[in-house]
């Protein structure tokens, strides 16, 4: 495609859609190289609009092998293993938090659609337990750390402001929740969460 053929991304957060539809990508694909090669674990807090959800998305693909997305990228020269890792990607963009199981809701479905890929534990009944386990298997089952990707992780906490007692009840969802990285550490090879 000439260069003259190409048009900006607005609004597009997806990294495939920008690469395989010949929109315009400025490649910061040496500075994600770098972050995932030089650390673990990540907070990313920007402001609406910024990026954040275009950046999981290129990790995403980059921890899931999808080399031939980065063809002609700086990234395609600096790595030379591409290794296929679990990528469990969680976006908290997607729910109205205006009840108290919203949020379980959001976790729920994304903890049914891993546990169809690595399976369930016996005595896995809450929603931490059953992401500690997910991470568990999903380690074992691939021989691969794996790679832990959290969009908009304060949504919940965002749109509960004013109300103290919905505030209380996502605190305590998303504080043993999140408290699955520190526990499961041998088994992350990688972890950002993003968020305002």
């Amino acid at each position: 495609m000439r260069m003259s053929e190409k048009i900006y991304p607005i609004g597009i957060q997806n990294f495939e859609k920008i690469r395989k539809e010949g929109y315009f990508y400025i490649d910061k694909t040496a500075l994600i190289y770098r972050l995932v090669k030089t650390g673990s674990y990540y907070f990313l807090s920007r402001p609406r609009r910024f990026g954040k959800s275009l950046l999981i998305s290129t990790l995403d693909a980059y921890f899931r092998g999808e080399k031939e997305l980065f063809k002609g990228l700086a990234i395609e020269k600096l790595e030379k293993d591409w290794v296929q890792r679990p990528v469990l990607h969680i976006d908290l963009n997607i729910g109205k938090y205006d009840a108290p199981d919203s949020l379980d809701k959001i976790l729920n479905e994304a903890l049914v659609k891993w546990e169809s890929v690595f399976g369930t534990g016996a005595g896995e009944n809450t929603l931490s337990l059953r992401f500690k386990g997910v991470v568990k298997r999903a380690y074992k089952q691939s021989g691969q750390r794996v790679a832990i990707l959290v969009d908009e992780y304060d949504k919940p906490l965002l749109q509960a402001i004013g109300n103290e007692e919905l505030q209380r009840e996502y605190r305590n969802t998303l504080k043993p929740f999140y408290g699955v990285l520190k526990t499961m550490d041998g088994c992350i090879q990688f972890a950002m969460l993003t968020g305002v």
